[in-house]
C-alpha cells in the first residue's frame, strides 16, 4: 500500500476489524514471582500508575541508578516532536555499561560470553577484561584522529570486537553507526555516505553456515563511492588474504596493541548523540534515526532489568544480531549496563544442524532467551526431536521480539523450549521508540498466547481513530503513544521534517506507530501488524496478522505470510504465501491441500477472511533480522515482478523460487 493509499484509508475513518479470538491465560508461576522484582499484578499497577501520574519522577528516581558525571536541572523538556530529557545532565554510557562493573565484586564475572559458529570456539571475557580492551580500542580510535562527534561505520560479524568497537565508539563520544554485516556494498555506502563516516570498522570475513562472508571485500566495493572514509580498521577473524591499502587500511591488533589501556571516558550531555541506525526494507533514502545518550541509557536499562527479571547470576542471551536495534538495547546496553553475563554467537542457528542453539543453552547453562518469532516458526518446522535430545532445563525465562507472535507458536515455545514451567515476555517495540515499550512483567502479569499484554512503566499507548479517539475495546484502531518516552528516537539524521511528517503527524498529538491494534476487555494489547498490511476486503479492513495466526494453527502449516492484491469486485483479495511442514509438502498433495487451508481459514475466522488464492514456497523472503518481507510479496502478488529494495534480504534464492512457483 503506498503512502498516499494508507493516508486516505487513516482518514477515512475507519477502525481495522480483530477477528482472531485466543482465551487462554497463563498466571505467572508463583515460585518465579516470590523472587521477582515486580511480585504481583496489583504491584504492577500501582507502580503503573504512579508512573503515568508523575512520569518525571518515576524516570527521575530510575535514572538514579546509573553513574552520572554531572546531574540534570530538568527531567524533560517537551515541545512536540522535540523531547529533551534529563537536561543538562553528563554521563557517558560506556563508563555505565563497563566500568562501574569492572571494580569490586563483578569485576571477574563474565560480561562476554562468546561462541563462535565453529563449534570449539569459545571466549569468555570479564568485566575487568572488558574495561581494558575497550580503552585499548577507544586509544586506538583517538590515535586515527576520531575525536567526540565524528560518525562511525561499523561492518563487523557477531565478534565480541563488534561489542567492543561499539562500546568505545561510546566511550569517546563518537557516533557509532553499524551497519549489518551482511548487507551489500550499495547498502553500506548510503549508510556512511548519508552520515558522513569518517572511518569503517570491519574484519576480514564472518562465519554464516559454515561459509565464509567476506567483509572486508565488500567494504572495499563500498570505499570506492565514499569519500568521507579515511581510515578502514580491520579484525582478523578467518584468515584469508585481502587488501590492505596503506595509511588508509589498519590492523585491529596492531592499532590495539600500540595504544595504553587507559583512556577516561568521555563526559557527555545527555541529548548528545549516541548512535544513528538506518531503518530497511524502503525505497529511496535510508532513514538514519538518531538515539541520544542519556535517556536511552536510562530505558534501555531499567526495561532490561524488570522485563528480563536479571539476576546476578543469570546467563543472557538475546540471539539478535547487533546490527539491529534489538542488539543495540539488549545485547550490548541494557545488560550490560545491569552487570549481566552476555552470551554472543556468531552463526546461524542451523549449523552445522538444528540442534546448534539447543546445545548452546545446555552447554552454557542459559537461563535468560529473547529470539524473534519467525525463529520459533523455523525450530518448530525443523521438528521437536532436535529440541529434545537437548537438557533445557537452566532456562527460566523467554523472551520474543520482532513481530507478532502468533498464539500456536506461542504455545509451542512455551511447552518445548520453556518445559510449561517459564514465563514468556512477549515485547512490543521499534528501532524508533529505542527501548521495550509492552511487554508482560514476568512475575506479575498474567500472558495470553499472542498479546505483549501491558504496557512499561511510564509508557502511555491508546488505540485510536485517526482523528485520536479511543476505540471501543475488541475493536481495531491505530497503536499511538500518548507522552514523550526516554529512548525515544530524536529525530532523522539530517532531516528533521521526515521526522515530525513520519511519526508525529497523522495523529493529533500522538507518536503513531504505524502498527495496527486492539484492546482487549482487560486492557492488553493485541498487535495486528503494520498499518500499510491491511487488506481492505469488501469495506472491511483486516489485519495480515490474524489471517497469518489461522493459517499456522494448521497442522501441516509451518509459516504463513499474507498480502493483498487488487480486485475488482472485493477492492482487494487476499494472497497467502504458506510453507508446509516437511512431510505435508509433496506435489501431489498441493491443490486438495490448498482448498483445505482456505475451508480452515473459514472455519478458524469467518468467510471473509478466506485467502482468494494459496501459493506454496520452500521459504519466505526475509530480512537479516527475521522479518517476513510482505512488502516484496505484495508486489509479487499484485504485479508478477520485484523491483523495490531487496538490500535487506536473507536468501535471495528465495526470490528466485517465488519467481519460479509464479511463472509455473
Amino acid at each position: 500500500m503506498s503512502m498516499e493509499t494508507l493516508s486516505a484509508s487513516i482518514a477515512s475513518g475507519q477502525n481495522l476489524q480483530s477477528i482472531l479470538r485466543e482465551n487462554r491465560v497463563f498466571s505467572p508461576d508463583a515460585g518465579f514471582a516470590a523472587k521477582a522484582h515486580v511480585q504481583s499484578l496489583e504491584e504492577y499497577r500501582a507502580i503503573y500508575a504512579r508512573s503515568i501520574a508523575d512520569p518525571e519522577a518515576f524516570w527521575a528516581e530510575a535514572a538514579r541508578e546509573l553513574d552520572w558525571f554531572q546531574p540534570w536541572s530538568r527531567v524533560l523538556d517537551w515541545k512536540l516532536p522535540e523531547a529533551r530529557w534529563f537536561v543538562d545532565g553528563k554521563l557517558n554510557l560506556c563508563h555505565n555499561c563497563v566500568d562501574r562493573h569492572a571494580v569490586g565484586t563483578r569485576s571477574e564475572k563474565t560480561a562476554l560470553l562468546w561462541v563462535g559458529e565453529p563449534s570449539d570456539e569459545v571466549r569468555r571475557i570479564s568485566y575487568r577484561e572488558l574495561h581494558e580492551q575497550v580503552q585499548r580500542a577507544a586509544n586506538g580510535l583517538k590515535s586515527l584522529g576520531i575525536r567526540k562527534g565524528d560518525r562511525v561505520a561499523i561492518y563487523m560479524g557477531m565478534t565480541p570486537e563488534l561489542a567492543i568497537a561499539v562500546l568505545a565508539c561510546a566511550r569517546i563520544g563518537a557516533v557509532h553507526s553499524v551497519i549489518f554485516g551482511g548487507f551489500a556494498a550499495s547498502a553500506i555506502a548510503d549508510r556512511v555516505n548519508d552520515a558522513q563516516c569518517v572511518a569503517i570498522l570491519t574484519q576480514d570475513g564472518s562465519w554464516r553456515r559454515g561459509a565464509e562472508i567476506p567483509l572486508k571485500a565488500t567494504v572495499d566495493q563500498a570505499l570506492a563511492q565514499t569519500p568521507s572514509v579515511k581510515h578502514v580498521v580491520v579484525l582478523r577473524r578467518t584468515g584469508s588474504a585481502i587488501a590492505m591499502q596503506a595509511g588508509r587500511d589498519h590492523w585491529w591488533h596492531e592499532l590495539i596493541d600500540s595504544v595504553q589501556p587507559v583512556c577516561a571516558a568521555e563526559p557527555m550531555d545527555s541529548e548528545d548523540p549516541l548512535y544513528i541506525l538506518y531503518t530497511s526494507g524502503t525505497t529511496g533514502k535510508p532513514k538514519g534515526l538518531v538515539h541520544t545518550t542519556g535517556g536511552y541509557g536510562v530505558q534501555t536499562y531499567l526495561t532490561t532489568k524488570y522485563i528480563f527479571d536479571l539476576r546476578e547470576e543469570d546467563v543472557y542471551w538475546c540471539t539478535a544480531d547487533i546490527g539491529w536495534v534489538t542488539g543495540h538495547s539488549y545485547v550490548v546496553y541494557g545488560p550490560l549496563a545491569n552487570g549481566a553475563t552476555v552470551l554472543m554467537y556468531e552463526g546461524a542457528p542451523n549449523y552445522p544442524d538444528f540442534s546448534r542453539f539447543w546445545k548452546i543453552i545446555e552447554e552454557h547453562k542459559v537461563t535468560v532467551f529473547y529470539t524473534a518469532p519467525t525463529a520459533i516458526r523455523a525450530f518448530m518446522k525443523w521438528g521437536d526431536e532436535h529440541v529434545e535430545r537437548n537438557d533445557l532445563s537452566s532456562l527460566r525465562l523467554l523472551g520474543t521480539v520482532g513481530e507478532p507472535i502468533n498464539p500456536e507458536a506461542w504455545m509451542w515455545y512455551r511447552e518445548k523450549i520453556g518445559g510449561g514451567r517459564c514465563p514468556i515476555v512477549d515485547t512490543w517495540w521499534q528501532t524508533e521508540t529505542g527501548g521495550i515499550m509492552v511487554a508482560p512483567m514476568p512475575g506479575a502479569v498474567p500472558t495470553k498466547p499472542g498479546s505483549a499484554t501491558l504496557p512499561f512503566f511510564g509508557i502511555e499507548p491508546d488505540v485510536v481513530d485517526r482523528s485520536g479517539n479511543p476505540v471501543p475495546a475488541g475493536s481495531g484502531g491505530l497503536l499511538v503513544i500518548r507522552r514523550p518516552w526516554p529512548s525515544m528516537a530524536r529525530t532523522v539524521y539530517g532531516d528533521a521534517e521526515r521526522y515530525r511528517k513520519t511519526y508525529w503527524s497523522d495523529v493529533p498529538g500522538c507518536y503513531f506507530t504505524g502498527d495496527g491494534a486492539r484492546r482487549d476487555e482487560d486492557g492488553y494489547l493485541w498487535l495486528m501488524g503494520r498499518v500499510d498490511d491491511v487488506i481492505n476486503v469488501s469495506g472491511h479492513r483486516l489485519g495480515t496478522m490474524e489471517v497469518e495466526s489461522a493459517l499456522v494453527a494448521h497442522a501441516k502449516v509451518a509459516e504463513a505470510a499474507v498480502v493483498g492484491r487488487p480486485d475488482a469486485l472485493k477492492g482487494q483479495a487476499i494472497v497467502a504465501f504458506v510453507t508446509l511442514e516437511t512431510e505435508h509438502s509433496k506435489p501431489e498433495s498441493l491443490p486438495a491441500l490448498k482448498d483445505e487451508l482456505k475451508q480452515w481459514v473459514t472455519q478458524e475466522i469467518g468467510a471473509l477472511a478466506r485467502p482468494e488464492e494459496i501459493r506454496f514456497a520452500d521459504v519466505l523472503p526475509k530480512t537479516r533480522s527475521g522479518k517476513i518481507m510482505r512488502r516484496l510479496l505484495r508486489e509479487l502478488a499484485t504485479t508478477g515482478s520485484i523491483v523495490g529494495d531487496t538490500t535487506t534480504l536473507e536468501d535471495f534464492s528465495s526470490l528466485a523460487k517465488l519467481r519460479e512457483d509464479e511463472e509455473s
